[in-house]
C-alpha cells in the first residue's frame, strides 16, 4: 500500500493543495518499508489527485481537502483522511495500526491555506 501525506517539511500541512509537496510512505505487512517526497507540482483544481493516482497511492492524508478533490479521490477508489496533524511519519503508522480516522474536514476557502475548518 502507498499513503500519501500532504506535507510542509515533516509536518502534516492543514491544507492538501498548497503543500509544500507529498511525503509518500510504502507499507507491507503493517510495516514502513520505505518513503519519499515529492513536491508537489502546482496546484490546479483536479489535478492533484490524478498526479497522485499517477503514483499509485492508495490513500491520501491531510489536514483538510477541498470537496472537489475529495470528490475525485473517491472516484479514483483512493482512501480520504482529513483532519489529521503533526509529524508525517507518525500520522502514516497512525493509519497502518487503524488509530488514524478521517474527520471529514471539507475545505470550503481556497485562497488562504490556514482557514479550512477542522
Amino acid at each position: 500500500m502507498r499513503i500519501a501525506i500532504a506535507s510542509d517539511g515533516k509536518m502534516v500541512t492543514e491544507h492538501f493543495g498548497h503543500c509544500e509537496g507529498f511525503t509518500i510512505f510504502n507499507e507491507q505487512n503493517k510495516q514502513i518499508v520505505s518513503s519519499e517526497f515529492i513536491s508537489n507540482p502546482g496546484h490546479k483544481p483536479g489535478f492533484l489527485p490524478n498526479f497522485l493516482n499517477d503514483k499509485g497511492v492508495n490513500v491520501i492524508i491531510s489536514g483538510g481537502m477541498g470537496a472537489g478533490a475529495i470528490e475525485i479521490f473517491e472516484e479514483k477508489n483512493i482512501e480520504v483522511i482529513t483532519g489529521a496533524a503533526g509529524d508525517a511519519e507518525t500520522a502514516a503508522r497512525n493509519y497502518i495500526e487503524g488509530k488514524l480516522k478521517s474527520s471529514g474536514s471539507v475545505c470550503h476557502e481556497h485562497q488562504h491555506a490556514d482557514e479550512c475548518g477542522h
